[in-house]
């Protein structure tokens, strides 16, 4: 029985290489450099709350009852969270980098129709078109 084809790759479209100037290339990585190192710092910041907060806790921890005890429980899973809700979102614009980097950013990785422009100026590493993001959602 025959392989279907991969779906992320039968529809990509080889002259995304060349719609591109060299000049909006450039631009486009600067904004995702500028963006992974906007979020880099965030991430630094979080990182050093977070140990600044856990210092806090253990010299502040007597005399806890199990609600106080529950709250901190809570408080430091979310920070924790936060933390690495933000390193996702930097792996996602690193990713967006290498797509750059091989030809492939702008165009959806399912379908390999491009992306909108406006839907990269909203979220300039998305790697799914707004049809193919909407059908993973619905999943």
């Amino acid at each position: 029985m025959a392989k279907p084809a991969d779906t992320r790759t039968a529809g990509r479209k080889p002259a995304a290489k060349a719609t591109r100037s060299a000049a909006e290339t450039e631009k486009i990585r600067a904004a995702l450099a500028a963006r992974r190192d906007e979020l880099r710092a965030e991430y630094d910041q979080t990182l050093s709350e977070i140990t600044e907060l856990q210092r806090d806790r253990l010299t502040d921890s007597a005399g806890d009852d199990q609600a106080d005890t529950g709250t901190k429980t809570l408080e430091r899973e979310q920070e924790i969270s936060l933390a690495n809700s933000i390193l996702e979102r930097i792996t996602q614009v690193e990713r967006a980098l290498e797509r750059l980097d091989e030809g492939g950013y702008g165009w959806c990785e399912r379908c390999g129709n491009p992306i909108p422009v406006e839907r990269l100026a909203a979220f300039p590493s998305a790697t799914l078109c707004v049809t193919c993001k909407q059908l993973e959602e619905r999943r």
